[in-house]
């Protein structure tokens, strides 16, 4: 099965300009990846299950060969994006891991999260609403819903 269509959502979610609106800060290549492994992480969060691990392993499988594609599109080495690559996963497993007891966070928890990762960001009381809002739409569908749509703009 090809998952093209949600790694685009998660795109397209992840490049929208109405989320850096009030961040305070010209979003980054790096930022905009740490935003998009948020999103992949509630993704996985709300899904995980038996029933969906097979799928969700083909999922991450096609996620982080998609990144890698675009981290040798902006023209770094062989060498380089082994490291890059390396440090996203790093990153990505430890931001699952923060999420993964979310919902019995505080927001006070929920924003040192979020700083953790993403520095120098204002406002990140939008972030934390934000994923909030994210994560409650995300367990309102199925998972067969979110691979099979796009999201409109």
């Amino acid at each position: 099965m090809n998952y093209i269509n949600f790694y685009n959502n998660l795109i397209k979610l992840t490049t929208n300009k109405l989320l850096y609106k009030n961040l305070g800060k010209q979003d980054t290549f790096n930022d905009r990846l740490i935003i998009f492994l948020f999103h992949f992480s509630f993704f996985l969060k709300v899904f995980k299950n038996s029933e969906n691990e097979k799928i969700l392993q083909n999922i991450y499988d096609f996620n982080f060969r998609q990144l890698e594609l675009s981290i040798r599109e902006i023209g770094y080495g062989d060498q380089s994006i082994n490291k890059k690559m390396k440090d996203y996963i790093n990153i990505f497993h430890a931001i699952v891991s923060d999420v993964h007891f979310w919902d019995d966070l505080d927001v006070i928890k929920k924003k040192e999260i979020i700083s953790k990762f993403l520095e120098n960001f204002n406002n990140i009381e939008d972030l934390v609403e934000y994923f909030d809002e994210y994560k409650e739409n995300l367990s309102k569908k199925t998972l067969n819903s979110y691979l099979k749509s796009v999201i409109n703009d």
